[in-house]
C-alpha cells in the first residue's frame, strides 16, 4: 500500500498517516492538489490531505478541489492534536529572539498570531506550503537568523532547536485530516471511532428565495444531525456559492437517502464526498 501526503516528511499530515497507517509505503508531496492529482491517477493507493482546522477552520484549497475536481471518495478522517512550536538552526540559538523571518503554513502563522504579535511584532512572515517545508528550509540555511514554525517531529527531522513550545493561541488546536481512497483502507485498530458522518456538497437552484432553509429543513424534520454547513464561492461570479455539509448519519441511513433525494428534487445539485468514520489520535 502506498499513501500519498502532504510533505516533506515530518509534516502534521505526515504523523496522522503514521498513527492511521504505520505499515503503508509513505509517498510526500509538495502541494495538496498534487496529493488529490495522485490518488486520482493511482499513483498511490491514498492521499491524506489536511481538510480543517478549530482554530483557522476549513483548509480551502482542499474544500475546492473535493468540489470542482472528480475524486475517489473520503474513506476515513483522522483527528490530530496540533502543537505548534518555534525553532531555530542550532548555529543561530543565541540570536533566536533576533530573528528576521519566521517562516511556516499559513495556518500554523494564524494560529500563532497572538504569539507573533506580541513577540515578533515587525518580524516578516513567510508562507510556506507547509510546516515541515518550513523546518527544512531553515535547516538548509544555517546562516540566516530566521525561524520556523513547526512540530516537534519537523525539529527531530531537520536538526532544528526548539525555543519555545507550544505557541499556538488556544489550548484545543486539533486538525482534520481525510483519507481519498479508491477502496476500503483499514485503519490501525487501536484508534477507535465512535460515529460515522457523511459529507455533501449542495448547489441552490438559482435566485430562489428560502432555498437553503428548505435544504436545512430536510435534514431538520427528519431529526438528522448536521454537524457543519460551510459556503464557499462557486467562482462563476459574486454571490454565487455551494454548500458544505457534514451529516452526523450514515449514507445508508433512509433517512438521509430521503433527505438528499428531497433536496434534490428542489432542483439542488448534490454530490456525495463519502460516508466514513471520524477516527482521533493522542499524538
Amino acid at each position: 500500500m502506498r499513501a500519498g501526503y502532504l510533505g516533506p516528511k515530518a509534516t502534521f499530515t505526515d504523523i496522522a498517516v503514521q498513527n492511521a497507517f504505520p505499515d503503508v509505503e509513505r509517498i510526500a508531496y509538495t502541494t495538496i492538489p498534487d496529493c488529490f492529482k495522485a490518488v486520482k491517477n493511482k499513483e498511490v493507493d491514498m492521499a491524506i490531505v489536511p481538510f480543517e482546522n478549530a482554530l483557522e477552520g476549513s483548509v480551502h484549497l482542499t474544500t475546492d478541489y473535493l468540489f470542482h475536481e472528480t475524486n475517489p471518495p473520503i474513506r476515513a478522517e483522522i483527528i490530530v492534536p496540533i502543537q505548534q512550536h518555534l525553532m531555530v538552526h542550532p548555529m543561530q540559538y543565541n540570536k533566536w529572539n533576533e530573528v528576521e523571518r519566521i517562516l511556516s503554513h499559513p495556518h500554523a502563522l494564524a494560529q500563532c498570531h497572538k504569539f507573533l504579535h506580541q513577540q515578533f511584532r515587525g518580524v516578516t512572515l513567510e508562507q510556506m506550503t507547509s510546516t515541515a517545508a518550513a523546518a527544512k528550509y531553515v535547516s538548509e540555511h544555517p546562516e540566516s537568523n530566521m525561524a520556523a514554525i513547526a512540530n516537534e517531529l519537523a525539529a527531530e527531522k531537520y536538526n532544528l532547536q526548539i525555543v519555545k513550545e507550544n505557541i499556538h493561541d488556544y489550548d484545543f488546536n486539533h486538525t482534520r485530516f481525510i483519507v481519498l481512497a479508491h477502496n476500503d483502507t483499514e485503519i490501525l485498530p487501536s484508534l477507535t471511532s465512535t460515529y460515522e458522518k457523511t459529507t455533501i456538497m449542495v448547489t441552490l437552484p438559482s435566485d430562489r428565495a428560502g432555498s437553503l432553509h428548505q435544504v436545512l429543513s430536510a435534514f431538520a424534520w427528519r431529526k438528522i444531525n448536521l454537524s457543519k454547513i460551510e459556503s464557499r464561492p462557486l467562482k462563476t461570479g459574486l454571490g454565487h456559492y455551494f454548500f458544505m455539509i457534514d451529516i452526523n448519519q450514515t449514507y445508508e441511513d433512509q433517512l438521509v437517502k430521503n433527505a438528499i433525494e428531497e433536496i434534490e428534487s428542489l432542483g439542488c445539485q448534490v454530490k456525495i464526498l463519502g460516508s466514513y468514520f471520524s477516527y482521533h489520535t493522542q499524538k
